[in-house]
């Protein structure tokens, strides 16, 4: 669907752009921002790459199942339907982690393997159990204290002060992470999942 919808608008701003005379501001457009766009992957991929290397060497030093056993109160009220030694709360945990960095493209294979694991432990695969639509409200808007993205998105398009929005990040994720994880709490106790 979402293809179709990318599809719909892309073919509706050309054919737009050649009626009003415009195409070739649209190839101009798509020549000067498909480098742009190539440009800002290299940037990224610098930073991408050190954060998910830090990501692996604390996975494969023990940091990560350590740093589960340590937050396994915050686990056991966010995921009790989820025992503290299964895989699955390390790979919450990997994916929480990558996005308090910023990292969210990172976090998706993260996210994914971390659903894949909480489908094991589902009584009735294909339906969601409590612990998925949690991990899914903590995801979508974790708190962030480091917006790496964010920072090496404007130290490419050349901002003089990169660091700039780190702070509203910060505070507009906690709200939403407060926010998401008050409403999952009414959810479970208003359609009982458990």
């Amino acid at each position: 669907m979402v293809n179709l919808i990318w599809f719909i608008l892309m073919v509706g701003s050309v054919v737009i752009a050649f009626f009003r005379g415009e195409s070739a501001s649209v190839t101009m457009a798509l020549l000067t921002e498909s480098e742009a766009a190539v440009m800002l992957v290299i940037t990224l991929i610098g930073s991408m790459s050190f954060w998910l290397g830090i990501l692996s060497v604390a996975k494969a030093a023990g940091l990560v199942e350590m740093l589960a056993r340590k937050m396994k109160s915050i686990f056991v009220i966010l995921f009790p339907s989820i025992p503290a030694s299964h895989p699955a709360a390390g790979s919450i945990l990997l994916n929480l982690a990558a996005n308090m960095l910023g990292l969210g493209n990172a976090a998706t294979p993260l996210g994914l393997k971390a659903m894949h694991e909480l489908e094991d432990l589902n009584q009735s695969p294909g339906k969601a159990t409590a612990a998925m639509c949690t991990f899914l409200a903590l995801n979508t808007c974790c708190i962030t204290f480091i917006p790496t993205s964010i920072i090496a998105a404007r130290m490419a398009a050349g901002s003089t002060k990169p660091t700039a929005t780190a702070m509203v990040t910060f505070l507009s994720t906690v709200i939403a992470t407060t926010t998401a994880v008050i409403s999952d709490r009414i959810c479970q106790k208003l359609w009982g999942r458990g």
